[in-house]
């Protein structure tokens, strides 16, 4: 897998794996080889969400360290 992927390019690889099994027109070997992608880029799409997350866990840290919660409000929603 290609480190440098970015997610959404991931995503859309995962999403086009999907619609070629679907259709059932490969062979079963084919079926195969997409269905080990399409884990590789299941695997990679999930890594990159938990990235996400822990870098959004340390931004939301108070200055004693402790995570705080804070609601998500959009500035055009907090008006």
């Amino acid at each position: 897998m290609n480190k440098t992927m970015s997610f959404e390019k991931a995503m859309q690889k995962l999403e086009k794996i999907v619609q070629e099994l679907e259709t059932g027109d490969l062979t079963l070997e084919e079926s195969f080889k997409k269905f080990e992608e399409g884990v590789k880029l299941s695997k990679f799409c999930s890594s990159k969400l938990d990235e996400t997350e822990k870098r959004v866990s340390l931004l939301l840290k108070n200055p004693e360290g402790k995570l705080i919660e804070k609601p998500f409000i959009d500035k055009d929603e907090g008006s």
